[in-house]
């Protein structure tokens, strides 16, 4: 955001220099970087698929017409906006078992004032992706239950999109996805979820979806594929959340300086 803003100011200045207005660029002699930011996932935010599966049941008592909108960022990773723009059409899914979720547009809260609609929501093609362009993403069968449920318990729009809110019907209101999320939290954490790091935000569940990939042993291409990243992006995003090398490398150490299994 800074990098941008100083790229705005440069062309301002430059477009004051060619009026006359002022006569040199300051700009490029100033040494300021900005501070670094931070990539990496903090694991901290990363639910386990108890914590996962408890947060999802809350959901259900309070809002089950939501269910499967979480469910679809926690089992296939997808993000909130993708998962606003899901529609029926997009679902390759047997009776139970393993399916397909073909992506194809995303819907990101833009608001109206932003929108050649007027609607809240946006109509996009996927983030880092051309117009037109789909991404695939494997759909567990435990989604693929819940997906099933939704459309038979609460059918879809007129466009087919699967998620929209319980009163407004058009769109999906960012303010309701947020506050059913901490709503669900306050029941499953209890007087700590306002402490707690698990799940703070609902786009943690897509965190802990390509979490559970990486540790389960899926080729990190396979997973960037399906998450949408680049490879180089998903080690650093995720790299944090490997858990087993830390374990495998101190055994090493250790058997380095003979402290290691007899042999």
């Amino acid at each position: 955001m800074v990098s941008r803003w100083r790229k705005i100011l440069n062309n301002a200045v430059e477009y004051a220099i060619e009026r006359k207005i002022l006569t040199t660029n300051p700009l490029p002699a100033l040494k300021w970087k900005p501070p670094r930011t931070v990539q990496a996932v903090d694991r901290r935010r990363v639910a386990n698929p108890a914590q996962a599966r408890a947060l999802l049941t809350a959901v259900d008592t309070r809002a089950p017409h939501l269910v499967a909108f979480y469910a679809c960022l926690y089992f296939a990773a997808l993000r909130p906006e993708e998962a606003a723009g899901l529609t029926k059409q997009n679902l390759t899914l047997p009776a139970e078992g393993w399916g397909e979720i073909h992506l194809e547009r995303a819907k990101p809260h833009a608001g109206s004032e932003w929108t050649n609609t007027g609607d809240e929501r946006d109509n996009r093609q996927l983030k880092q992706r051309a117009i037109g362009e789909i991404r695939t993403v494997p759909c567990p069968p435990e989604l693929t239950a819940l997906l099933h449920r939704h459309i038979k318990r609460f059918g879809t729009t007129a466009d087919g999109r699967l998620f929209v809110g319980e009163r407004n019907t058009d769109h999906l209101p960012v303010l309701t996805v947020t506050r059913t999320w901490a709503r669900a939290r306050e029941a499953v954490f209890g007087h700590n979820a306002g402490t707690s790091h698990v799940a703070a935000r609902p786009y943690d569940l897509r965190h802990a979806a390509v979490s559970t990939w990486l540790n389960a042993g899926v080729p990190a291409t396979q997973v960037a594929e399906w998450a949408g990243h680049s490879v180089d992006v998903l080690l650093a995003t995720y790299a944090k959340c490997i858990d087993g090398d830390a374990a495998r490398n101190q055994a090493k150490i250790e058997n380095a300086l003979g402290h290691g299994p007899a042999r």
